[in-house]
């Protein structure tokens, strides 16, 4: 507490004993005559003065208490500020002595990478003084070796890289010809066994079909049954099935020609009732059609299912097993598609077997790999990808997808039934005897054969043998040597490969002949 609180409590006091006596004097001024009031306003008199006394004292001494309890705390607060004080000035005389002894150091460093940048530019300066001399030095060389040798250096560099060049070329071959002999060794065992053991295994029946068919008649007497009153029978069968009616000189014949093998089939089935029955009339000939149509149709789904059912294949969709049947009335240069499949899936079987893959998927996927064949004269696009439409479809499994969509190599095989499906299907087509060729396509792959020999550098002549299957190439002896030889054939059956379409491989063979004549006279 401080002097003025002190003070204000004194003066308080002092109001109290007063408002305190004040009464009692009044008291006594009117009853002046009792000797006991006069003794009780001398007694509260001296009580206010012993109140006003003790109040001083009190206020004295909260007075003192207070004086001293100021002095302790700003004694206190002194000293915490004189401590903070010492820590804060030890503490930025640390910082100081630390940014000190960093100058120091900083200092140190920029001189020494004073001194190193000036013996760096020393040395800079005498490695570009050798360096010149090194320059002069080199060309004098070169001027020194160009007179000696009557060469320059272009000249010098150019006969330097033939004969690198010979040298790479030799070494190229003998690596390529021992490498290809080694796989050849590794694989041919193996691949042998295991084409010859699924070739051996299977027997398949293979059916030529054209695009003709041949009906045969009771007589000539038909052929005007079959035409009608001017021509309303043939009209009728032609526009019904969608095929034509060749009726010519051909005794008891009548050929129908069409691109459709299946409504060819329908005509043909159609005709050949007609001829028995005898009764030939548009009615009768819309009747027939209807029913060869629904004959055809349950001959197509039991051709499926017993293709499925010989290779042992169970669960495909219906419509997948119908359009398996329809491939029995599609052929491929001569080869029956569905006899294909079969046999595709048979071999992709036992080559599965040999390999250990999946022998059910792999059939399966070979069964299906020309699916897509059944309709591609009717949907657009290649067999091969409406193949895999189909097969996506009706729920195939990706594997056999993929089996599809890559037995031509026009997608990246996935898997080893893949791979096995491709080697089926180019065994089942290059198999002799399984295709058959027109003389004009025969005679166009025997003479592209010798075109593509004869364009390559250092080839004397080229001759197409054995039916296409090889090509022997006669080379010039003084433009290409025996290395040379090893890569010419590589490079020969990689244009075959890049420009041919052909079934089975082709064989190259490179001949080089040196001749040495002389006469004794």
């Amino acid at each position: 507490m401080t002097g003025a609180m002190v003070v204000v409590i004194a003066i308080v006091a002092v109001v109290v004993a007063l408002l305190i006596a004040i009464p009692i004097t009044c008291k006594i001024a009117v009853d002046n005559k009792a000797k006991k009031d006069a003794e009780t306003v001398g007694t509260a008199e001296e009580k206010a003065r012993k109140i006003i006394d003790e109040a001083l004292k009190t206020a004295e001494t909260k007075k003192r208490e207070t004086l001293l309890e100021v002095k302790e705390e700003s004694l206190r607060t002194r000293n915490e500020l004189e401590k903070e004080t010492k820590e804060r000035r030890a503490e930025l005389q640390k910082y100081e002595k630390r940014v000190l002894s960093k100058e120091e150091s900083v200092d140190k460093k920029a001189d020494l990478i004073e001194k190193r940048e000036a013996e760096y530019a020393a040395k800079l300066t005498e490695l570009q003084n050798k360096q010149k001399k090194v320059d002069e030095q080199y060309e004098q060389g070169v001027q020194e070796l160009e007179r000696i040798s009557g060469l320059t250096s272009e000249q010098a560099k150019e006969q330097l890289l033939k004969t690198v060049e010979d040298d790479v070329k030799l070494d190229a071959a003998k690596l390529y010809k021992e490498l290809e002999h080694q796989a050849k060794e590794d694989a041919s065992k193996k691949a042998k066994e295991y084409v010859v053991t699924a070739i051996q295994k299977c027997a398949v029946d293979h059916v030529s079909e054209a695009t003709i068919s041949v009906v045969q008649l009771p007589s000539d007497e038909m052929k005007g049954r079959i035409i009608g009153r001017e021509g309303r029978n043939i009209r009728t069968l032609e526009t019904l099935t969608g095929v034509d009616l060749i009726i010519d000189d051909t005794p008891e014949a009548v050929v129908l020609s069409g691109f459709d093998p299946i409504r060819r089939e329908v005509a043909r089935i159609a005709l050949e009732k007609l001829i028995v029955d005898g009764r030939i009339h548009p009615a009768r000939i819309e009747e027939m059609v209807e029913k060869a149509q629904k004959e055809v149709e349950s001959q197509i789904r039991e051709e499926g299912e017993s293709a499925a059912m010989e290779v042992g294949v169970h669960g495909i969709h219906p419509e997948l097993i119908r359009l398996l049947g329809r491939m029995k009335f599609r052929s491929s240069y001569g080869q029956n598609a569905l006899k294909h499949s079969v046999e595709v899936a048979q071999l992709s079987g036992l080559l599965a077997g040999e390999v250990g893959a999946d022998v059910r998927v792999a059939k399966r996927a070979g069964l299906l790999h020309d699916i897509g064949k059944s309709i591609d004269h009717e949907v657009e696009g290649s067999h091969i990808q409406i193949g895999v439409d189909l097969c996506k479809k009706y729920k195939e499994s990706a594997l056999v997808v993929n089996a599809v969509a890559a037995h031509h190599g026009d997608v990246e095989p996935e898997s080893l039934i893949a791979c096995i499906v491709q080697a089926a299907d180019a065994i089942s087509a290059a198999r002799p005897g399984a295709r058959r060729e027109t003389l004009e396509t025969y005679t166009n792959r025997l003479k592209q054969l010798e075109d593509i020999a004869n364009q390559f550098k250092g080839v004397d002549k080229s001759f197409a043998i054995q039916a296409g299957r090889e090509v022997r190439v006669m080379v010039l002896p003084d433009h290409i040597t025996d290395s040379d030889m090893v890569l010419l054939a590589r490079d020969i059956s990689k244009q075959i490969e890049a420009e041919l379409e052909y079934p089975g491989q082709i064989k190259v063979n490179v001949i080089r002949e040196n001749r040495v004549v002389d006469y004794a006279k």
